[in-house]
């Protein structure tokens, strides 16, 4: 039987065309036609602060509605999610950390097993990073792989491109290399019958 990959990129850019969206838009120029691609900007989805309410008594997580119910059916729909985030401040971008903070309601809806239909997803990163040195994106890359190691997702691989200025991750050859590259080195047959 096949199984048809939904690639879900989420840009946590807060300007748009930005050298993150560049890079990911590289890399995903490389997936077969079979596979579908969704792409979702988060900056034009705005959802309010996200609200802990495990602890109040006699509270719950309101059934999702607009942008947030978007972003759900768009995550759980997904085979793929694609965090593409420039890094800011050494960690994802405030776009996106409010989007993994919903993750948390999610997971206390009723019905909706969020978790469990998390399972099995695979995630991957992309980011364009204003460091020479790689390392400075250890803390996004480790919010992104222990969500997914959380919620039972595989890690399929992460991009990194240096970039200061808009537009100048086009003229990275080596990031424009492994773009190419991305989505072909976890093993998976992207597009092609379940993976192993």
């Amino acid at each position: 039987m096949d199984f048809m990959r939904k690639f879900l990129f989420l840009v946590g850019s807060a300007r748009s065309g930005g050298n993150t969206e560049d890079l990911a838009r590289q890399a995903a120029a490389q997936l077969p036609s079979a596979v579908i691609q969704q792409w979702l900007h988060l900056r034009d989805l705005p959802i309010p602060s996200f609200r802990d309410l495990r602890h109040s008594p006699g509270a719950v997580y309101c059934e999702p509605a607009g942008n947030e119910r978007i972003l759900l059916d768009a995550t759980l729909d997904a085979t793929d999610l694609v965090i593409a985030s420039p890094l800011y401040w050494y960690s994802v971008s405030a776009f996106t950390k409010l989007y993994l903070d919903y993750w948390a309601g999610w997971l206390r809806l009723p019905g909706v097993d969020f978790k469990a239909r998390m399972r099995g997803k695979t995630m991957w990163a992309i980011s364009a990073i204003s460091e020479e040195d790689p390392a400075k994106a250890d803390p996004l890359l480790g919010t992104l792989k222990i969500s997914a190691d959380y919620m039972g997702m595989r890690w399929g691989g992460e991009l990194l491109g240096y970039a200061n200025r808009p537009g100048e991750i086009l003229a990275n050859e080596k990031a424009m290399t492994e773009a190419k590259r991305l989505f072909a080195l976890s093993g998976q047959v992207i597009g092609g019958l379940a993976e192993n």
